[in-house]
């Protein structure tokens, strides 16, 4: 017997050769609109040091950047002392006022002080102005000089701050702006924001508040992505679109990290009330805060996008009236294949409810026309969840897998080499579902599962509008153009080009929204969360379902082996993408091996109570690499005998004491009030630090309230013994002045002081690591702290 007929429904292109023909030239098409989206992410060419005066020159800028990040120099060091001197002198050659802010300043957001206690550092911030012909505000550009004690800080931050002279001076050559544009070269970042938050709190130009362009690094390459807005961003979005060369940003990003429990110096700004941008760029984030994080590993196109857009921003920030850039409301917006689409937020909602009313529209329509039936269209969305599950579970389980044979990664942000294992990920999660797809399409049709995939999208559009309203456009947007497409498609000959077409172009909206996080999601977020990447790939999947059903030989009609051959040719794609994530994985692995110029990263501290002789190695690798194995064993808790590292378990193992003293803590006066004690010591460090301690058995007293070095500290009384603590970063060699108004519970009041440098190579028993054996980005890594305890 012959096949039977095939049902009107499914004529779309029965023939196979027209069907092939589609199939290549819907790819083609898509394909051309993914290398234009992947165009608009790429850096550009970096400009020569030659570049004309009014232009920023990566070539240039480049110059400072070796000057600056010659060697680490964290806050309070000599080679901090010389890297600010270098900056003076740059932006009082371009005549600029300069002045050198010398202050002592809390930190902001919650970094370092939640672990050790009240935190402080003396600031050295560099500040210079270009004043404004008529201003209406203030453009304050900031980056941070210092660097980490464990890298010299090419890319975080040498590269924002270089980035900043060559904008001074390409400023500088060209008429003045209309508003003040003052240029905050920050101090202490990376201890604990306390530059910016002295900055924006005590300097008289902050006074007023304005506009902050952050620029920031958290890798060595890829895009400058503006990550951070403050609130009702509207504005300010505008003139970011208009005016950057090259404007990567998405509102999903900003509602990602308002979420993180991160900060950079824009914190400290937003924490003041001023308004602003906040970009860096992140890929390469194997080196960040290592030693590899040098000037030679620096993708100089990234520093051009970092400079092309903060030059851009300034000029017209600079001429923009800047007495109202508060919208009402936030922007939603995204990447347009080398632009910025941007829509007002309170349109997220009705949009998002568009989307699924639409959605709900063409499941009627598919009904009517016969191509599905309510079982079908049921089954359809409930399976849709299958792939929707299943490849961010493949993603994570693939990455387990790869962290048990390279334990290495674990102490990674990403591997140094990344890419191999990104694509594994994409090609694994197309393999889940061309496999989906492939099982379903016979029993369920091809309308109902694309009718399931769009209808999961107009139902997470809705959920983002109300829980994530900047993430909502992602789904949103290409459920509605979905939606279009298949009325268009129901609308016109059934056997014609169009149907094509309308999914075509329906498909390109989804790879034009979509494909950006894909892409910029793998470094953000790292391998670790390679399932939220695998996640929306997936959902980029479903929404170009339609585009996906011409991979396969037309639905229905099919008997014998003319069935079994179509079931044969649906299931190419699924084993080609399945095969295609194992050669890469296997690729990554093979490639991606450490090395001397790529170490395995180990973290390796220090602590000596100088009061008993005890010594330890301490480590926060939770699975010690060999190197670090030789120094610790179990478990052990550091609470009581070092509070300023926290309370967090580490590693341990013991070590031989070195000759090393503790600070001292002096008494400078001791008087009563009541049943109140006031205690003002000096806590003087014996050797050249980066920090101070300074904590309160609050077993022997209770403290009412406290002073740093004339400045009130908030009273934040922690678990366990050592209940209050300050922590003091870039302290002077003649130390540091402690107030403490106490109610002593009887007796001495016991006082646990605690200092901390860096390097580990003087240390009785250390060996040097070998090659192939490097330190992980880590504020503690290296770090030889050296404590005891006084009675008052």
């Amino acid at each position: 017997m012959g096949a039977p007929p095939t049902r009107p429904a499914d004529r779309v292109f029965a023939k196979p050769r027209r069907r092939l023909v589609s199939a290549v030239a819907a790819l083609v098409a898509l394909l051309a609109v993914g290398a234009g989206v992947l165009a608009g992410l790429a850096t550009p060419a970096p400009r020569p040091a030659d570049a004309p005066a009014g232009e920023f020159s990566a070539g240039r800028a480049y110059r400072n950047v070796e000057v600056i990040a010659a060697e680490p120099h964290v806050a309070g060091s000599a080679a901090n002392d010389r890297v600010r001197e270098h900056l003076v002198r740059v932006l009082r050659g371009l005549g600029l006022e300069t002045e050198v802010q010398d202050a002592v300043a809390p930190e902001a957001g919650q970094l370092s002080g939640a672990a050790g206690g009240a935190t402080l550092a003396r600031v050295r911030n560099v500040v210079a102005r270009l004043p404004g012909t008529d201003p209406t505000g203030k453009v304050f550009l900031v980056s941070h000089y210092d660097s980490v004690q464990t890298g010299p800080g090419g890319n975080d931050d040498a590269a924002g701050t270089a980035a900043i002279l060559e904008v001074a001076r390409a400023l500088t050559t060209g008429p003045r702006p209309r508003n003040d544009i003052v240029f905050v070269l920050t101090d202490a970042e990376e201890a604990c924001l306390c530059g910016a938050a002295g900055f924006a709190a005590d300097h008289p130009l902050a006074r007023d508040g304005g506009v902050v362009l952050n620029l920031e690094a958290r890798g060595s390459t890829g895009p400058v992505i503006m990550f951070e807005t403050s609130r009702n961003n509207a504005k300010l979005v505008e003139v970011f679109g208009k005016a950057a060369p090259h404007p990567v940003g998405t509102s999903f990003a900003v509602e990602i990290y308002r979420a993180l429990p991160n900060d950079t110096d824009f914190t400290a700004f937003l924490d003041r009330g001023f308004v602003g941008l906040n970009s860096a760029y992140i890929d390469g984030g194997a080196i960040y805060h290592t030693p590899l994080d040098v000037p030679a590993r620096m993708d100089r196109g990234s520093l051009q996008m970092h400079g092309d857009n903060a030059l851009g921003m300034a000029r017209e920030f600079g001429r923009t009236d800047l007495g109202d850039l508060r919208a009402g409301h936030d922007d939603t917006y995204f990447p347009v294949l080398g632009g910025l689409a941007r829509y007002p937020g309170w349109l997220t909602l009705p949009l998002a409810a568009a989307a699924l009313l639409a959605i709900g529209a063409l499941g009627w329509l598919l009904r009517r026309r016969g191509r599905a039936t309510a079982g079908t269209l049921a089954a359809g969305f409930g399976l849709t969840l299958v792939p929707v599950v299943v490849a961010p579970l493949g993603a994570w389980l693939l990455w387990a897998a790869i962290t048990t044979i390279r334990p290495g990664y674990a102490e990674l942000l990403d591997p140094y080499r990344p890419v191999w294992y990104r694509l594994a990920v994409v090609a694994l999660s197309a393999a889940v579902l061309f496999c989906w797809y492939a099982l379903l399409r016979r029993r369920v049709g091809p309308a109902a599962l694309a009718f399931g995939g769009l209808a999961w999208l107009a139902v997470f559009g809705v959920l983002l509008a109300v829980a994530v309203p900047g993430g909502a456009y992602l789904t949103a947007v290409p459920a509605l153009a979905g939606a279009l497409a298949g009325f268009a498609a129901l609308a016109t000959r059934r056997d014609g080009p169009w149907p094509v077409v309308a999914v075509t172009l329906s498909a390109a909206v989804a790879v034009v929204i979509l494909l950006p996080p894909v892409v910029l999601l793998f470094p953000a977020l790292g391998m670790d969360m390679g399932a939220v990447a695998a996640l929306v790939a997936v959902l980029l999947g479903l929404a170009v379902l339609p585009v996906v059903d011409l991979l396969h030989p037309r639905a229905g009609g099919q008997r014998g082996l003319l069935a079994l051959r179509a079931r044969r040719l649906g299931a190419l794609p699924a084993a080609a993408a399945a095969l295609a994530a194992l050669v890469l994985a296997g690729v990554g692995l093979a490639v991606d091996r450490f090395d001397a110029a790529h170490p395995v990263p180990t973290h390796l501290m220090y602590a000596l109570d100088a009061g008993t002789g005890k010594a330890a190695w301490l480590s926060r690798e939770e699975k010690p690499q060999p190197w670090t194995d030789g120094y610790v064993d179990g478990t052990v808790s550091v609470a009581d005998d070092f509070p300023g590292l926290g309370a967090t378990e580490l590693r341990g193992g013991p070590a031989t004491a070195a000759p090393l003293p503790a600070p001292k803590v002096e008494t400078l006066s001791d008087t009563r009030n009541g049943d109140q004690r006031v205690l003002r010591v000096r806590v003087v460090p014996q050797r050249q630090v980066r920090l101070l301690t300074l904590h309160v058995d609050t077993t022997t007293a209770t403290v009412r309230s406290a002073s740093v070095a004339g400045r009130d500290v908030p009273v934040v009384r922690r678990a366990g013994r050592w209940g209050f603590g300050v922590v003091f970063h870039a302290p002077p060699p003649e130390g540091v002045e402690v107030t403490l108004t106490l109610v002593p519970r009887g007796g001495a009041v016991s006082v646990r002081a605690m200092d901390a440098s860096d390097g580990l190579s003087g240390v009785p028993g250390f060996r040097a690591r070998p090659a192939g054996v490097g330190v992980v980005g880590s504020h503690s890594s290296e770090m030889l702290a050296v404590a005891r305890t006084y009675p008052l």
